[in-house]
């Protein structure tokens, strides 16, 4: 992993980001107004998701989040690989997608996400699995997968 930069979820729901160097990511970390942080790495297509539904669950500006998933080609095609990763299923749901997590029994006993793109339908996914904010050790959308399945 060669981490470039920092993004990290301020609270007034921007998502900024800050490059690497000595004392940034103990800057995010210590400040108040940060809520999480995610590194980056251009080379990581997992990262890149990771910060963009971790980022619109814990309430991202939408607009931001749509920006950075065009920057960096995060479509509605490339999500069906991320979400085969990491377990999600998702699925048309009339005019909305809708995201479940493995485990999925129905939609009154499992956690399960919709929206009108896949990114939208996973970030409610994770939502409705309580993912937690913060900056370095903590639960992330993966984790929470992983314990589902």
């Amino acid at each position: 992993m060669s981490i470039e930069g920092w993004y990290y979820l301020h609270e007034n729901g921007a998502l900024i980001y800050k490059p690497d160097h000595d004392g940034v990511a103990a800057d995010i970390r210590e400040s108040d107004f940060a809520r999480c942080m995610w590194p980056m790495d251009p080379s990581d297509r997992m990262g890149a998701w990771n910060i963009l539904i971790e980022g619109l669950a814990l309430g991202a500006n939408a607009a931001r989040v749509a920006e950075l998933a065009a920057k960096w080609g995060c479509d509605d095609d490339d999500a069906d690989v991320y979400a085969d990763r990491v377990g999600i299923t998702i699925a048309r749901d009339g005019n909305m997608w809708g995201a479940t997590g493995p485990g999925f029994a129905n939609l009154a006993e499992s956690p399960s996400g919709f929206g009108a793109t896949k990114l939208e339908a996973m970030a409610e996914l994770a939502k409705d699995m309580k993912l937690p904010a913060g900056k370095m050790w903590r639960t992330t959308f993966a984790d929470l997968l992983k314990v589902a399945a």
